[in-house]
């Protein structure tokens, strides 16, 4: 199997999930920022262009970072960043559902069509109208996130998740992008400083 990777949020997420589970997996880096992932030849590859993909033995091809997660763990036996249990799977997707709908797609297309609009207005329709609402909308479910983690260690109480994973990309990267964590936020404060010291957060592109 190979996967293809590049800078941001979503490819790191998959870069994390593997250096958790020790997989070893052969890495091909595309130039996100080039614009290579919307070139011919990986366009073949995947057909929406978007980054990380996972190219396996047979030649098939799956993207989107849930899935590839969720792949991985299974052809690993399970995992627990996954669930061991049909209760925990069921509580890390609810998570992870939560966190995409509501933190990650508002956050990045606020991005995209603000911030960023200069290397998305090429590729996809953007909206400048729509940016602001769509960063405040992400602020606000960080803020609903902030009181559930009362008394919790992780996302899914003491379990370290996918569900962490893919907010922890997110929280990164928005601190990069002009949307930063509110320091009011003090539960998803002292989380986000658990998660940055686990080994596997220090994963970039090879």
């Amino acid at each position: 199997m190979k996967v293809y990777d590049s800078v941001g949020p979503n490819p790191k997420v998959v870069q994390m999930f593997i250096k958790e589970n020790g997989i070893e997996l052969a890495c091909q880096t595309v130039d996100l920022m080039g614009g290579e992932n919307r070139q011919e030849a990986y366009m073949k590859i995947n057909p929406t262009g978007t980054l990380p993909a996972l190219e396996l033995d047979d030649g098939s091809v799956i993207s989107e970072t849930t899935a590839i997660c969720e792949y991985l763990a299974e052809k690993e036996g399970g995992s627990s960043l996954i669930g061991e249990t049909p209760e925990e799977r069921a509580e890390t997707r609810m998570w992870v559902r939560r966190i995409d709908l509501g933190i990650t797609e508002n956050m990045a297309n606020g991005f995209r069509f603000s911030d960023g609009m200069a290397l998305f207005k090429a590729r996809m329709p953007t909206f400048p109208e729509a940016a602001s609402g769509l960063k405040q909308i992400a602020q606000g479910k960080l803020t609903w996130l902030d009181e559930q983690l009362a008394d919790k260690e992780f996302v899914c109480g003491s379990r370290f998740s996918l569900a962490d994973i893919l907010l922890f990309c997110f929280l990164e990267f928005g601190g990069h992008v002009g949307q930063p964590l509110d320091e009011k936020n003090k539960n998803l404060s002292a989380w986000y400083d658990r998660v940055q010291s686990r080994a596997s957060a220090g994963t970039s592109p090879s």
